[in-house]
């Protein structure tokens, strides 16, 4: 099946690239501990359990009504990693004032309303150019790597260039959706959109609904992928599997 796909090799680019990398989303280990009260699953000690185990980075998304990841969990992460701290949101005012407190290695922006079960759509970077350009101003100026959760949409790419990102985080949730039936197509707009990013001095990351049998194509496709964030579908297979199998797992489809 992967071989009908188009695929971009190193050798196409003339080089070698890094492994890709890969952020662990611990989410849903937050979600599991809330459905109980206290404090079980602890957070900090399975996140730090996902890097021994060969996560390259932790990511969380706070959400306004703290359903899964608290902003305190945050706050307490942060001392702890050893590895890329990634913290996801919308650019509300309390987002902003935790991002800037802490400072991770990387804030990725998404265009989530409050109440979104999840992040399902990229940002309009023309017509929030003036918003966007203050708030990652904001992020830069304390040294935060900045990320746009994107489309594969070429007009929009060139325009978070243009306001000033250091990344691109593809959403991959339409890859994944055509991926079982058409692979082939599913990963042409991703390799035009990532090629785009590169062109414009944008560096590349992916995530939503990426998994065992989705991500070595995309990965295989688009090699100078800078990192991958994916946390559902790697906590269902830590169900099945164990949870440092399932991250082992992920590690082998990024080689």
């Amino acid at each position: 099946m992967f071989d009908a796909a188009p695929v971009v090799t190193a050798q196409k680019w003339g080089k070698i690239f890094d492994m890709t990398k890969l952020s662990v989303n611990i989410n849903k280990i937050a979600l599991l501990r809330n459905s109980r009260g206290g404090n079980f699953p602890n957070v900090c000690e399975m996140a730090l359990l996902c890097e021994k185990y060969g996560a390259d980075g932790i990511t969380v998304h706070p959400r306004p009504d703290e359903r899964h990841i608290r902003y305190r969990d945050v706050i307490d992460l942060k001392p702890l990693l050893s590895t890329e701290f990634n913290i996801e949101g919308y650019p509300s005012a309390n987002f902003m004032d935790l991002v800037l407190k802490v400072k991770p290695h990387q804030v990725t922006l998404v265009p989530d309303a409050p109440d979104a079960l999840t992040s399902n759509a990229g940002w309009d970077c023309i017509k929030h150019a003036a918003f966007l350009t203050e708030v990652l101003d904001a992020f830069r100026s304390k040294g935060i790597r900045t990320s746009l959760f994107i489309e594969t949409d070429n007009k929009q790419i060139e325009q978070a260039a243009k306001l000033g990102t250091d990344r691109v985080e593809l959403y991959t949730g339409p890859y994944a959706e055509r991926y079982p039936k058409e692979p082939a197509t599913a990963i042409k707009p991703y390799i035009q959109a990532a090629e785009t990013a590169r062109k414009n001095g944008l560096s590349v990351n992916a995530g939503h609904d990426l998994n065992l049998h989705n991500l070595p194509l995309f990965y295989r496709s688009i090699p100078f992928t800078e990192e991958v964030s994916i946390g559902h579908a790697l906590m269902v297979d830590a169900l099945l599997m164990g949870l440092e199998n399932s991250i082992k797992s992920y590690k082998n489809c990024l080689k």
